[in-house]
């Protein structure tokens, strides 16, 4: 099976753009969306509705972002920023992508070949897993051989083998990890939108289950226009000013 692994959009319609004009030549078997459709960037109505016509087999899962714009939580925990966008993103949905929004299904979603996906944490959906110590703790209690889980907006993988483990931050323009059997994988693709690992560029992944590998690549998009989207549409200034970052 071929996989391709998308993660944190966060309504910017210029980074998912260029991801999926990236792929478009390439089949894929079945679409993992990570979650946080929503969030942050101007664009939201264009990439609820490029990921709602993605073709073939697709499984979607909420993220934390998404669950404030839909308004089945308050965003109570989200700084000023991030609440702003939510507010705005609501407001600015058609009735239609919101209400796709609003039934995206929670994680984690446990699919063939062993493999998991969720938004934050197989444990949380709304867990942020930066350390071995939050890896160890989904190893102890989760049982899958690998998961794709987003929501930290960095690239990164942790491992277990044993008593072994690994953890690394996935840098480049593209690299690839082999899944070894006996060992056990969290594997985050980074973030398409709002990248925070210092890399401006879209980052996603593509898995392909019969060789047992994993590609991640980082795409270059339009920063400059999705920043004038955001500023032009009053979001807090903030929000434009990190995308050139990728913090």
């Amino acid at each position: 099976m071929q996989y391709l692994i998308l993660s944190d959009m966060h309504g910017n319609a210029e980074a998912l753009s260029a991801v999926l004009r990236r792929v478009r030549r390439k089949r894929f078997d079945v679409t993992l969306v990570l979650g946080d459709l929503v969030g942050y960037g101007a664009g939201p109505n264009q990439v609820v509705e490029a990921i709602r016509d993605l073709p073939g087999v697709v499984h979607r899962i909420r993220g934390n972002h998404d669950k404030v714009v839909a308004g089945l939580e308050d965003g109570a925990n989200f700084n000023h920023a991030a609440l702003a966008a939510a507010r705005w993103t609501a407001e600015h949905l058609t009735a239609a992508n919101l209400r796709f929004v609003r039934e995206l299904q929670p994680g984690p979603i446990d699919l063939e070949d062993g493999l998991t996906l969720c938004h934050g944490s197989p444990l949380d959906e709304d867990q942020y897993v930066f350390s071995m110590f939050d890896a160890w703790e989904i190893f102890q209690h989760y049982p899958a051989e690998l998961v794709f889980f987003g929501h930290t907006h960095v690239p990164s993988l942790f491992a277990v083998r044993g008593r072994e483990t690994q953890v690394a931050l996935l840098r480049g323009d593209r690299g690839s990890i082999v899944i070894e059997p006996g060992t056990r994988y969290l594997i985050n693709p980074g973030s398409i939108g709002q990248p925070r690992d210092r890399d401006p560029r879209a980052a996603y992944m593509t898995y392909d289950s019969k060789r047992r590998l994993v590609r991640w690549q980082r795409v270059e998009y339009p920063v400059e226009r999705a920043q004038q989207r955001i500023l032009k549409a009053g979001l807090p200034k903030m929000l434009a000013e990190r995308l050139a970052l990728g913090a």
